[in-house]
């Protein structure tokens, strides 16, 4: 199969749908079939294989990170591949990419299918605050309703985001697929060296987040939870921050505020390799109350290095953690989620157990499964847009 994938974001932009992108189309490569990518040009250099389109962008006035291919050429570019005879366009974002997927698909009387990374009516607002927040999910309600029921069929990464698209009135075919965890994803790496390189003792209790650093992950909570624990039974703990992204500088502010001055360490982002394990490997505890996950592959990431995981389960980490298997779960309340947290940091037994539990439950997660998966409901739609028997 020849499959052309539109994406508002792609590496070295580092985030869910990158990795997503990225997994799935190893994946689908190493199954035999053709994988091309059109996404935007960054300003830093990228080394691409041939069959990755790079279009002229521009900036995001409100996300800076970010960058908006310019429809202009865009469709100048999508005019020429539209001789490559792809068999079916799977659009990755909501932007640009939807309507320039949607009229090349049409064109070319192919299925376009589109994933739903993003729980959009909990994430807007933070970004463009001139509308409150209820405005806000309005808008991202309707406008997914829209554009949902314009496809021929949605990928959605968990069972939580197929209900909310349910209840919005999105009628379109869906499927429950979620990315998974390539099968050597993270190599082993080495937690003292990375305590070491960044001035934590060996026998400090160490909690680790890894991901975009925005206001829609909830990290904020994360550093009241630490918080409560310097404050009461583990002044020495360390908070590890690693990415980047809007909210870091609110973040260093609230740190100050709350005398974690000795008690944080921010790390940019780290390349995904034995830097990034080390990362991880380098906590008791990996921590994690985004509201707004589609899916939490940063969960399978800790549990496949053998680091326990202390999280809240909404939303797409609900399936993730709903087998209750290297992780403890814990509600959205600061005692609460300190105290599950210190039942860790206390319990090296406990830390061990669920560390090996974790890493046995991430095999469950790997990719190929997941790609195969994708690859039936294509077929799918095939099957449904040119009469077929299913």
């Amino acid at each position: 199969m020849k499959i052309l994938m539109l994406s508002d974001v792609y590496f070295p932009r580092v985030n869910g749908v990158s990795t997503s992108i990225q997994t799935f189309r190893r994946e689908l490569r190493e199954l035999g079939h053709e994988v091309w990518v059109v996404a935007p040009k960054y300003d830093q250099p990228t080394t691409d294989e041939p069959d990755i389109d790079r279009i002229r962008s521009y900036r995001v006035l409100f996300d800076p990170e970010d960058r908006m291919m310019h429809p202009r050429w865009l469709a100048r570019r999508l005019a020429i591949l539209q001789n490559q005879n792809f068999d079916l366009v799977h659009v990755q974002t909501p932007f640009v990419a939807h309507y320039a997927g949607l009229r090349l698909a049409r064109r070319s009387g192919i299925p376009c299918v589109e994933t739903y990374h993003t729980f959009f009516e909990e994430y807007l607002f933070h970004y463009l605050p001139i509308l409150p927040k209820s405005a806000w999910r309005a808008v991202a309600r309707q406008l997914s309703r829209r554009q949902c029921n314009q496809l021929d069929g949605l990928v959605v990464p968990s069972r939580a985001m197929q209900e909310v698209l349910v209840q919005y009135g999105v009628r379109t075919r869906m499927r429950v697929i979620p990315t998974g965890i390539p099968g050597d994803a993270l190599p082993e790496g080495d937690g003292a060296a990375f305590r070491a390189r960044h001035g934590i003792r060996h026998d400090q209790p160490v909690l680790v987040f890894v991901g975009r650093v925005a206001f829609e992950k909830n990290i904020e909570f994360l550093l009241r939870v630490t918080h409560e624990l310097q404050r009461t039974t583990h002044s020495n703990i360390v908070l590890i921050v690693a990415g980047e992204g809007p909210a870091k500088n609110r973040l260093r502010r609230l740190g100050s505020k709350l005398g974690l001055e000795k008690n944080l360490c921010f790390v940019n982002y780290l390349a995904r390799g034995a830097d990034l394990s080390s990362c991880y490997q380098a906590g008791d505890a990996f921590v994690f109350a985004s509201r707004t996950e589609t899916q939490g592959l940063v969960l399978l990431e800790a549990m496949s290095l053998g680091v326990p995981v202390v999280s809240t389960a909404v939303m797409g980490t609900r399936d993730i953690l709903a087998a209750e298997r290297g992780a403890l779960i814990a509600e959205e309340d600061i005692p609460q989620f300190a105290a599950q947290v210190r039942r860790l940091l206390d319990d090296a037994q406990l830390r061990r157990r669920l560390g090996e539990a974790g890493r046995i439950y991430a095999r469950q997660w790997t990719a190929r499964g997941p790609a195969q998966a994708l690859l039936a409901f294509y077929q799918d739609l095939r099957d449904e847009r040119s009469g077929a028997p299913s």
